[in-house]
């Protein structure tokens, strides 16, 4: 065992002793005994990533007793909730229960907050068999204790919102922050004009004014297609690209049910039903509605989506990849192989100033809002 904390958490890896940091190792130390500089938290839920739960539930064809078991055995067996499948986890909320005299988090026994470091590298133990859990859901009633590091990250539940909502927003923060970082650094590139089917404007200079640019006397703003612009990462995507400038906003759904939550909310300038795994049809779906886009973003929780994605982006445009999901190999390999001039970036859940903008996102955009409240009253 360690004899000093780290705080990156290196101290609590019992498995590969001393070779990996917390995410990379197949288990942790979750006793609640805290190092100076660590947090301990009393849990109060836990949110399973979609990705994850969707591999559960699909594994155990809907049973949420077994469901419940494989939870329970990957934490009792790990100290973390850690997929061993798509190695993701999810976050949670709870209570501070004690914070080391070193800890450099700001937080004190009694705040209530939300982690914003992924269940897959947190030290963590379940005291209740999840008994309050059915298994059907991504949200998780839960008792026990998590551990924070140093070099953790937690947000103090806003005062204004219920723990519920403010955990399912932050769950996501890291989507809607790099997106609205991205749209804004399109400033003084090309971008396309809005509705067009010709493709991306070239060697024009692009004046920024009020947040959008100027091609001649025309006002254009960056393109921008969300694959699962419905859910939770998708809408507040939309969100803020809108916020951000982006003129033209696509949301991909997979049904007429997922189309009715966006129609008429403002979030998306179109909706499309396409399969996002399906190239071809993607493709067609995307050209009727103007074409490739300057920025795609992939927050479907499926594999298959990286090729279509990279042929949703127009030449010299990026791809932010949500999606725990993602192929990365198939990404890389699929661009070479369409010949996309595309940067591609994983999203990897942390912004400066995620959460604080999120929530801002949340409090400022009814139709997001009602969104993500609705799906809150649905489990």
């Amino acid at each position: 065992m360690s004899t000093t904390s780290s705080p990156l958490g290196v101290h609590r890896v019992l498995e590969p002793l001393g070779e990996s940091l917390p995410q990379s190792a197949r288990v942790l130390d979750a006793r609640p005994e805290i190092w100076p500089d660590e947090v301990r938290i009393d849990i109060e839920t836990l949110n399973l990533d979609a990705a994850s739960y969707r591999q559960l539930h699909d594994k155990h064809a809907g049973d949420g007793a077994a469901i419940r078991s494989e939870v329970l055995a990957i934490v009792g067996e790990r100290g973390k909730m850690q997929n061993p499948v798509t190695g993701s986890g999810g976050m949670l909320i709870g209570t501070v229960a004690e914070a080391g005299p070193e800890s450099t988090l700001g937080l004190t026994a009694g705040d209530r907050v939300a982690t914003l470091v992924s269940l897959s590298l947190t030290p963590l133990a379940i005291t209740d068999e999840l008994e309050h859990w059915d298994g059907l859901g991504e949200r998780v009633p839960a008792s026990g204790h998590a551990i924070l590091f140093g070099r953790s990250i937690a947000a103090k539940l806003p005062d204004d919102l219920s723990p519920e909502l403010a955990l399912m927003v932050m769950d996501v923060c890291g989507a809607p922050a790099l997106v609205a970082r991205t749209i804004s650094g399109y400033a003084g590139r090309s971008t396309h004009v809005p509705n067009s089917p010709n493709p991306p404007l070239r060697d024009t200079t692009l004046v920024p004014r009020e947040g959008n640019w100027r091609v001649g006397d025309e006002v254009v703003g960056p393109s921008v297609v969300v694959l699962g612009g419905a859910g939770k990462s998708g809408s507040l995507s939309l969100a803020a690209a809108a916020d951000a400038g982006a003129t033209r906003r696509v949301a991909v759904v997979r049904d007429a049910a997922e189309a009715d939550l966006l129609d008429g909310t403002g979030l998306a300038t179109h909706v499309v039903i396409a399969d996002a795994r399906n190239p071809i049809g993607l493709t067609e779906a995307i050209a009727a509605v103007g074409g490739p886009a300057d920025l795609t973003v992939v927050c479907v929780d499926v594999t298959g989506c990286e090729q279509p994605a990279i042929l949703a982006t127009a030449e010299g445009g990026t791809v932010i990849f949500f999606s725990m999901a993602t192929n990365f190999a198939a990404a890389a390999l699929g661009a070479e192989g369409l010949a996309a001039d595309v940067t591609m970036l994983v999203g990897n859940g942390y912004v400066p100033g995620h959460a604080a903008y999120a929530l801002e996102l949340i409090r400022g955009n009814d139709a997001v809002r009602e969104l993500f409240e609705s799906r809150l009253e649905a489990h």
